[in-house]
């Protein structure tokens, strides 16, 4: 009987509260908490990480739409620009027209452009430069061709005492090498006095009535320099109408003078020997010459010898 006891005890089941059931119960438990917050501390990284790639593209977005708006402005404002260029040059403005038209292009790309196509905006940038690069060269050839050059307007009594002064300082400062060095090299500068221009009609005549004049001289004085290089020597002169237009013949003629290119409507070669000596070049042109004032400008490659004017009626 007490066999039969021992033996149904050892076969009784454990109660699934108590003993070491339980304790593995509670470790299964935590292990489950811990996994629940680890996942939740890696979904909220996750959250933090796509918010922070969200905001930032957003943001980059916003930066390269300003800077396809100020990309677009500008193009707008170059677009006027070019507008506001003009010459008589026929050659010139076609080159105008090709520049105005590879500007509109460029503004039709950027309108069609996606503002985050990051390298696409860049090189509309870089093109937008190259293109302010051209028209500043178109500027610059404009001004040379049609704008009024001032100078300093040189009278024959001042010619006459700078010369003087010149000569003056060159036998003062003869006195070192030095000194003697810097005379000759300022002295040697060949001048021009007594500038004048004036309107000839059919008969060689002078006369100032416009419709009447077939072409104009331009007359002036080489002074006398004796430490001057001698020789051959070109004298241009730059005639502008009263509209401030530089008058050319139909192929433009260049001299360079100062280191920058001119420009000029005639020229005649001189051969100088030191002592003074009367210059004289002619003008003409097809079309009938205007009412109003026409100035000259008198240079070698040396510099601007001096202006003159008159006025035709």
């Amino acid at each position: 009987m007490e066999d039969i006891n021992k033996k149904n005890a050892v076969d009784a089941p454990v109660s699934p509260t108590g003993g070491n059931g339980s304790r593995m119960d509670e470790g299964s438990n935590r292990r489950l908490k811990t996994t629940v917050i680890v996942l939740a501390v890696i979904a909220a990284v996750l959250a933090l990480v796509f918010a922070y790639v969200w905001y930032d593209r957003q943001q980059m977005i916003k930066d390269l739409t300003i800077d396809k708006e100020n990309l677009t402005n500008e193009l707008i404002e170059l677009q006027g620009e070019y507008s506001q260029l003009s010459t008589d040059n026929d050659s010139l403005n076609v080159q105008l027209d090709r520049e105005k038209e590879k500007v509109t292009q460029l503004l039709d790309r950027i309108q069609k452009t996606d503002a985050a196509n990051r390298s696409k905006i860049r090189q509309y940038e870089k093109e937008l430069g190259t293109l302010r690069s051209i028209m500043k060269h178109y500027i610059f050839q404009i001004d040379s061709l049609n704008t009024l050059n001032m100078a300093l307007r040189e009278d024959a009594e001042q010619a006459r005492r700078e010369a003087q002064k010149s000569h003056e300082r060159y036998q003062e400062l003869s006195k070192t090498t030095d000194e003697y060095a810097k005379l000759v090299a300022q002295g040697s500068e060949i001048k021009g006095r007594g500038i004048n221009i004036t309107g000839i009609n059919a008969s060689n005549k002078d006369t100032d009535r416009s419709s009447r004049i077939k072409k104009l001289r331009t007359c002036l004085f080489l002074i006398e320099n004796s430490i001057a290089p001698k020789g051959p020597m070109t004298v241009y002169i730059r005639i502008k109408g009263p509209d401030g237009i530089l008058l050319t013949s139909e192929q433009q003629r260049i001299f360079e003078v100062g280191g920058e290119q001119l420009v000029y409507t005639e020229s005649r070669e001189v051969d100088y020997q030191g002592e003074e000596v009367e210059v004289c070049i002619y003008y003409s042109q097809e079309q009938k010459f205007v009412k109003g004032v026409y100035t000259v400008e008198v240079y070698t490659s040396s510099g601007l010898l001096g202006t003159g004017d008159v006025l035709l009626r």
